[in-house]
């Protein structure tokens, strides 16, 4: 179908100024939505961490708003696939966390969706929706996921699309259930508590939106948002992408049960008509928990999440459009078969995400971002001395790529999602945090630097805890583009300097620690962009300064000769840039042509 065929000229009831104030209204709503899940919740994982999504969608359950975070779905399908719409009735909520019922749009079992039907004039007229990562749902370790799963079961309970409550009055028994399989039943009451508050508020906000404006004009006015978002989204990917077939390929490093490296491998065909991507030749699922159950529309929205920035259209179904075709292969590990286990499945997403970068830049000869590392997840379960359960489920900023505009970010865990903080860690768990700090030279070199990644050290206090371990792109590091250099890996360090120092292997669970022994994770970083030799030396010299470049390394990957009090010798710089390396579009291990 051609492009204007996709979000041609239509008749609409909308005028740009109602236009502009919906669009106002809907982001208002989500993050008004959002706030109240932060503030009410009781997991650190969804209060302190933000892991947390609220959304609303029009009548046919297409996305019109939604937060910055390109994993999901279509997660009103599965609901309407039990319940038809002529069913619901306001009041109604619907719940689930079935990863294989919902084909993908949860993605892994602690993740759970709430959405309640939205009426106006008696007719239905959009969902609200909430989903979050509840902090322990059972399974087979505190915390339910665990690098030594097998398969979903050992995840924790799987809830499928069910009516959880029916014109407002709760399904009690259905919530008493799942209360019971957690080992913290009161912190996952409070969490679904905050979850249902906040699409019943995303409900009010919806209803008033329609009174204010009539059903059918606010219908017309979500029509037209997905329309514009398809738009700025086809125009921009268009004009990076010749027609043609463009290949890339990125890797997984291991699943924990000895399977690894783990490609996935995608070809993107650009047409004058279509474009469609096929990731049939993508690896075979494996035996641990990397799998990636893929819903369809994820790739889509990996392109519009970089594409479109911060520009006024919103992230939306409109950017679903924009592919025509993803193309999935049941077996592989991005569509593997039930029951394989999902729960690392970040590890795979972070390079899908890598992955669809990787093919701008082949089509665009490297005009797009560098490659970002995984964000690190990490638990401490143990006892405190007075024999509570504790869980520190800790997640870890990484850097992310240097663009062809300016440096990586440091340190960021996932979009708006953020850190635990040294001093929540002390108050509420039986650590000390002895150090919380940039990894200096993880940023990949580059004429722009990419960013880096962090250290958290801390020291236990609790007699005897479990250490799980989730950190990739260790053997495979983040790649740098257009002359840009591979990022730095991560690691975890147990006691580290002392004689019974142990590096723990990057997905593993079931390593012991003890009273006042020190954890010492180190997150990787980004990708480079550029050639390091075309970095300013005053912008080298800054990073030396800040303690983002060591001075070894400003001089090896940059070509910058400092003094020994830390300042430009330019003519040694001259003269050691003079011997300027060949650079090739990729570069991990080496440069290279291609990745493979």
């Amino acid at each position: 179908m051609p492009d204007a065929m996709h979000a041609g000229e239509r008749a609409t009831l909308s005028d740009p100024v109602t236009l502009q104030i919906v669009r106002g209204a809907l982001r208002a709503a989500q993050s008004e939505m959002e706030a109240l899940i932060e503030r009410t919740a009781m997991s650190p994982f969804i209060r302190e961490k933000k892991d947390f999504y609220a959304a609303l969608f029009d009548a046919h359950g297409q996305l019109v708003v939604g937060s910055n975070l390109p994993v999901f779905g279509d997660v009103i399908a599965p609901i309407l696939e039990h319940y038809p719409r002529e069913t619901m009735r306001p009041g109604d909520i619907y719940w689930f966390n079935d990863c294989y019922a919902s084909r993908g749009a949860v993605s892994h079992s602690p993740d759970q969706v709430f959405v309640a039907p939205v009426f106006a004039d008696g007719e239905l007229s959009a969902f609200a929706q909430s989903w979050a990562h509840f902090n322990d749902i059972g399974g087979m370790r505190p915390g339910s996921l665990s690098p030594d799963c097998t398969e979903i079961y050992q995840e924790g309970i799987i809830v499928p699309p069910v009516r959880v409550a029916r014109e407002g009055v709760m399904v009690d028994e259905l919530l008493r259930l799942f209360f019971r399989n957690s080992r913290f039943p009161e912190m996952v009451r409070g969490d679904t508590r905050a979850s249902i508050a906040a699409i019943r508020l995303g409900e009010r906000r919806l209803v008033e939106l329609f009174e204010r404006f009539g059903r059918a004009k606010v219908a017309d006015t979500f029509a037209a948002l997905l329309d514009e978002t398809e738009r700025e989204l086809r125009a921009k990917l268009r004009a990076l992408l010749p027609l043609g077939e463009h290949r890339f390929t990125d890797r997984v490093d291991s699943d924990g049960h000895g399977t690894g490296p783990i490609r996935l491998r995608y070809r993107l065909d650009v047409t004058a008509e279509r474009i469609t991507l096929d990731t049939s030749e993508s690896d075979d699922q494996v035996k641990g928990p990397v799998n990636f159950l893929m819903s369809p529309p994820v790739p889509a929205m990996v392109f519009g999440s970089y594409l479109l920035g911060e520009g006024s259209s919103l992230l939306n179904a409109g950017v679903e459009r924009v592919i025509d075709e993803v193309i999935l292969r049941e077996g592989s590990v991005l569509q593997p078969r039930f029951p394989a286990p999902l729960g690392m499945r970040g590890v795979t997403m972070m390079r899908n995400m890598a992955a669809c970068l990787g093919l701008l830049n082949v089509a665009a000869g490297g005009k797009a971002m560098a490659a970002h590392s995984a964000y690190v997840i990490w638990y401490l379960r143990g006892r405190k001395d007075d024999g509570e359960l504790f869980l520190l489920s800790d997640g870890l900023a990484v850097g992310y790529g240097a663009r062809p505009t300016s440096d990586g970010n440091d340190a960021v865990y996932l979009v708006a999602q953020e850190n635990f903080p040294s001093e929540f860690l002390d108050s509420v768990f039986p650590v000390r945090v002895r150090s919380y700090a940039i990894n200096p030279d993880t940023g990949g070199p580059g004429r722009w630097r990419g960013g880096c990644g962090l250290i958290r050290e801390v020291e236990v206090l609790a007699p005897e805890a479990m250490v799980s371990m989730r950190i990739d792109t260790v053997e495979n590091p983040p790649w740098g583009v257009a002359g840009g250099h591979a990022a730095g890996s991560g690691r975890c360090v147990v006691n580290p300097g002392r004689s019974d120092e142990r590096v723990l292997k990057p997905l593993s669970d079931g390593n012991i620690v003890f009273r006042g022994d020190v954890v010492r994770v180190e997150t990787g970083g980004g990708g480079g962009w550029g050639h390091p030799f075309d970095r300013e030396p005053e912008r080298v010299l800054a990073d030396v300064q800040t303690g983002f470049v060591s001075r070894a390394k400003a001089e090896e990957d940059y070509g910058v000769v400092l003094t020994r009090d830390i300042a430009v010798d330019a003519a040694a710089t001259r003269e050691r840039r003079s011997a300027r390396p060949v650079a090739k579009l990729f570069h991990r291990h080496g440069y290279q042509d291609a990745l493979d």
